[in-house]
């Protein structure tokens, strides 16, 4: 079954300017620069692993601009990561400016969420059209970003260089699946309806102030390579090998945290004395809560 019927009209043009020669530089492209499946399936894959997700600037209380100059001059250029909005905002301006026909859309986080509890929209994906087909793309999920582009159909499990996917429909929004630990475990949910920047703008900024959001106080980065995971919560670093058991690890000092940082996620660290602060609390809440455990 199809799940493309939904807000069929034409997405508006949108042509912001974008530095197509160093984006492809930072993930290591020298393919064609065509619309095509397999330009969409290799920039998806070489994004995940060099572009982290990361919420460094939350944290540390920078602000995150959306705008596409202020996208390059931090991921492209800076030698930065981002959360969802900016890894998948830059995502849509590269693929537009390739060809592609992109419409932003939203979706409320399922993941590690309680049953029955409701969550705000707080998360942006792609609807990308390849010739007749649509497809999901979202490079900005962290740890469970999809490495491949979903085509927009019900009930169809999608292999990916990683994780399998499915999307259903258990009433009027769909459901994206990964099948992890031997089960299907609910991502997030969405609509086709279109968002479009001042919506994205609302929603970070709720992710950035909101005393409850979890990107103002805690650390989260995540990197995907061929044969891995690696995800960082707080001070635990986790390595997923696929086909094969994870490993976890406790960083206990501020050198530590930065070795991480720059060597496994390949982020060029903001110069900031927040940035140590920030590190060291976290080291020593989670000591604090051994102690008291």
């Amino acid at each position: 079954m199809n799940a493309t019927t939904d807000q069929e009209t034409e997405p508006v043009p949108i042509t912001p300017e974008i530095d197509l020669d160093a984006y492809f530089q930072r993930i290591g492209y020298a393919g064609e620069r065509t619309p095509t499946l397999e330009t969409l399936r290799t920039i998806q894959r070489l994004h995940v692993a060099t572009i982290p997700f990361e919420n460094l600037n939350p944290l540390l209380g920078i602000p995150v601009l959306l705008d596409s100059d202020a996208l390059q001059r931090k991921m492209i250029h800076g030698g930065r990561g981002g959360y969802c909005f900016e890894q998948n905002r830059l995502m849509s301006f590269v693929l537009q400016a390739l060809g592609f026909r992109v419409r932003g859309l939203a979706a409320r986080v399922l993941w590690n969420v309680p049953e029955g509890e409701t969550k705000p929209i707080t998360h942006q994906v792609l609807r990308v059209e390849v010739g007749e087909e649509s497809y999901l793309v979202d490079v900005g999920f962290g740890g469970l970003s999809p490495t491949g582009p979903l085509l927009l159909e019900l009930n169809t499990v999608q292999t990916t260089p990683h994780e399998p996917f499915r999307l259903i429909e258990p009433d009027d929004e769909l459901v994206l699946q990964a099948y992890v630990k031997e089960g299907w475990k609910s991502l997030y949910r969405f609509t086709l309806r279109e968002f479009l920047l001042p919506d994205y703008q609302v929603f970070s900024w709720y992710l950035c102030t909101h005393p409850t959001s979890y990107f103002t106080s805690s650390l989260a980065v995540a990197r995907t390579i061929p044969d891995r995971r690696y995800g960082l919560r707080n001070t635990l670093l986790t390595t997923h090998r696929l086909g094969g058991e994870s490993e976890q690890r406790e960083l206990t000092s501020v050198a530590e945290f930065r070795t991480v940082l720059e060597e496994i996620f390949l982020l060029t660290l903001p110069e900031t004395p927040q940035l140590a602060i920030e590190l060291q609390r976290l080291i020593d809440e989670a000591a604090a809560a051994k102690r008291t455990a």
